[in-house]
C-alpha cells in the first residue's frame, strides 16, 4: 500500500541511485564505491524480483524493479569492463569476503520464511541479504582517507531509504487492521542500525563543514 513514507523511501532510494551513476559517469571514475556491494544489491534485487514474470501489482511497480536492475548491473558493468572506469576501482580495499554475509542469509531463509516455496525463500533471502549488503561500501570507506561528497551522499541516501521504510511500516501497523510483516521488520530495523554509525559521521562532518572520514 502507497503512502508518502513509503513514496519518499523509494524516491531516496532512487536518488541514491542516480547519485552513484552521475558520479562515475562523469568523473569516469569508481574510486571509493564497492563492487562487492554492488554485486549483493544485484543479488537481492534479482531474487525480489522474479515476480515480474509471474505478475503485475503496477506500472509504477514494474518501472521501480526494472530501473533498480538495470542500474545496478550497469553500475557492475562500468566498474567490471569499461576501459577507464575499471582501472580506478580500490580492488586492494574492496577485499570484505561476502561469501560470508550470502550463506547465512541463505540459510536463515530457508529456516525462516513465510511458505517453504522457492519463490518465497528467494525473496525472504534477498530481504536478509539487503541488510546486510552496504557492509563491503561501509569498510571500504574506513578504508579510505578521503570520502568524496558524492559516494558520502549515496550512502547517506541509501540509508535514509531504509529508515523512510520503517516510517512507512509503523503508518501501515497503525492503519490496517492485519498488517504484520515480522521477518521484514526485524530486517529493515538491523539493517538501519548498520548506517548509524555512519549517519553520525555523514552529518557531523556536514555540520562542521568538513571532510567525511569515517574511523578505522
Amino acid at each position: 500500500m502507497m503512502n508518502i513514507f513509503r513514496l519518499a523511501g523509494d524516491m531516496m532510494h532512487l536518488f541514491s541511485i542516480i547519485v552513484l551513476l552521475l558520479k562515475i559517469n562523469a568523473t569516469r571514475s569508481c574510486r571509493g564505491v564497492s563492487l562487492k556491494t554492488q554485486e549483493l544489491y544485484a543479488i537481492v534485487f534479482v531474487c525480489r524480483y522474479l515476480d515480474l514474470f509471474t505478475s503485475f501489482i503496477s506500472l509504477y511497480n514494474t518501472t521501480m524493479k526494472l530501473i533498480f536492475l538495470l542500474s545496478t548491473f550497469t553500475i557492475i558493468y562500468w566498474m567490471r569492463f569499461h576501459k577507464v572506469i575499471r582501472v580506478t576501482y580500490d580492488r586492494e580495499q574492496d577485499t570484505f569476503r561476502y561469501q560470508f554475509l550470502i550463506l547465512p542469509c541463505f540459510l536463515l531463509a530457508l529456516v525462516l520464511n513465510n511458505e517453504f516455496s522457492a519463490m518465497e525463500v528467494l525473496w525472504t533471502f534477498s530481504i536478509y541479504l539487503e541488510a546486510v549488503a552496504i557492509l563491503p561500501q561501509l569498510v571500504l570507506l574506513q578504508r579510505t582517507n578521503n570520502i568524496d561528497n558524492l559516494t558520502g551522499n549515496y550512502v547517506f541516501l541509501l540509508g535514509s531509504y531504509r529508515a523512510l521504510y520503517i516510517l512507512n511500516w509503523i503508518y501501515r501497523f497503525m492503519t490496517e487492521p492485519n498488517y504484520r510483516q515480522y521477518l521484514v521488520w526485524i530486517s529493515g530495523i538491523v539493517q538501519t542500525i548498520v548506517y548509524i554509525d555512519f549517519f553520525y559521521y555523514y552529518i557531523r562532518s556536514w555540520r562542521n563543514n568538513e571532510k567525511l572520514s569515517l574511523p578505522a
